[in-house]
């Protein structure tokens, strides 16, 4: 009479639906070493060819803590002004229809398709002392071209899509019923969007926040013709990178770009945490 011998506690394996997870997983693990971890230690062996007094006196540097808070300052602007007229945008072409809905959803990805270089030369066109906008701006005082204003404008043109494309699917998967529900109980409009509405849409919100911060704090074409690279007024940190590297200052460069890297790697973490304790106590 044959015998089976059961399987011991905590060795059986549970069936997969879809069989190659090992194979998958190491094309995905392949995939990340090869265009993140490789390039990154590539900097860091790089950056770490200089010594402490030079990185002492790098870090110190007041141009680059100049670029620092010009990039960071900028960014954080630019996310944030994206992060409430992004959402407007988003409401407007998923709740209302109209004539030409489609072709301004549309126009909300232009900044994905259009070069960053042809970007900031129609901005720095449209901004100057003479272009249709700079000139009535200059009677009232406002600088455009050449200041942080201008950083920030092109930061929020190149920023926008990713808070309202977002957004978007979030607001189109909301249940009217939800509101509707909420009106018959005696809640005002207000009291609709803050307790219903806005739960719901703060992890979208923060999420696209994130995507427009760690675009923004990158950018490099559409800034480089409208900020005129003036240091320590509108020199951000890709401009000075390119600068050292025009010196034949590789090393320091390099050791820019880690600082700039650290930097982002810690704000960026800290939004992500943000935005888990929003969507945990969204699901609670």
């Amino acid at each position: 009479m044959a015998t089976f011998a059961l399987p011991a506690r905590g060795t059986a394996r549970r069936p997969r639906v879809l069989p190659g997870f090992g194979l998958t997983l190491g094309f995905a693990v392949s995939y990340i070493g090869l265009l993140l971890v490789l390039p990154l230690a590539g900097l860091a062996l790089k950056a770490s060819a200089l010594t402490l007094p030079e990185w002492r006196a790098l870090v110190t540097d007041p141009r680059l803590l100049g670029a620092l808070r010009l990039s960071f300052g900028a960014a954080f602007v630019a996310a944030s002004v994206n992060a409430v007229f992004g959402l407007l945008v988003a409401w407007v072409l998923v709740r209302y229809p109209f004539p030409g809905r489609r072709v301004i959803d549309a126009m909300v990805d232009l900044p994905f398709a259009l070069p960053t270089a042809v970007a900031g030369i129609a901005l720095t066109t449209l901004l100057a002392p003479n272009g249709w906008v700079g000139r009535v701006l200059v009677p009232l005082g406002v600088q455009a071209v050449f200041s942080p204003l201008g950083i920030v404008i092109a930061l929020v043109f190149i920023g926008l899509p990713f808070v309202v494309r977002t957004v978007q699917p979030v607001l189109e998967d909301l249940e009217k019923d939800v509101e509707e529900a909420a009106a018959s109980l005696g809640a005002t409009r207000w009291q609709t969007f803050r307790r219903v509405l806005l739960p719901a849409l703060v992890p979208p919100l923060l999420t696209g926040f994130t995507l427009a911060f760690a675009r923004a704090l990158g950018e490099y074409g559409s800034v480089v013709f409208i900020s005129g690279n003036l240091p320590f007024k509108t020199e951000i940190l890709p401009l000075l990178i390119m600068t050292k590297l025009e010196q034949y200052d590789v090393a320091g460069a390099t050791a820019v770009a880690a600082v700039m890297l650290v930097a982002s790697f810690v704000l960026l973490l800290a939004i992500n945490l943000l935005q888990r304790w929003a969507a945990s106590r969204h699901a609670a």
